[in-house]
């Protein structure tokens, strides 16, 4: 979820009391901020909000049914999410593809703190922070080919 997301406002009290259940069903109910947590975001490879998936030792599978408390609890309880294709094993979170993308997601952060702290802090303009960027980048692929 994101905080800014009006989709993800309107599930929040209904998650919040699935959550509430979740020791009698058995389950841990959780979430994250991937406006906090990038890295996750490519890892999970959300590109819609929210997004909910249902992980069981170690396989997971998106939920994409209703969003109501009665339709999640009854997904646990009846056993729905058996009959759910697991997500393929290229984009499972814990393969090494998504762990690449995960990083990816860390990089762009960093680049954007960097930017920030150029045109920010130091008061460099915007075009001059976008001029070593491109040097950056050039310079890296020319020492990487040789």
């Amino acid at each position: 979820y994101a905080p800014w997301c009006p989709a993800c406002q309107q599930i929040e009290l209904t998650w919040e009391s699935f959550a509430k259940e979740s020791e009698q069903l058995d389950i841990t109910v959780g979430k994250v901020d991937v406006t906090q947590e990038p890295g996750l975001s490519g890892r999970f490879f959300v590109t819609t909000l929210p997004t909910i998936y249902h992980a069981n030792d170690g396989v997971f599978r998106r939920y994409r049914g209703s969003r109501t408390l009665e339709d999640l609890q009854g997904y646990v309880l009846e056993r729905k999410w058996e009959a759910v294709e697991p997500v393929a094993g290229w984009k499972s979170p814990s393969s090494i593809m998504m762990h690449g993308m995960a990083g990816l997601f860390h990089l762009s952060g960093w680049i954007r703190q960097i930017h920030s702290y150029l045109t920010g802090t130091l008061g460099i303009h915007v075009w001059i922070s976008y001029a070593i960027f491109i040097l950056t980048t050039l310079l890296i692929g020319l020492f990487l080919g040789l």
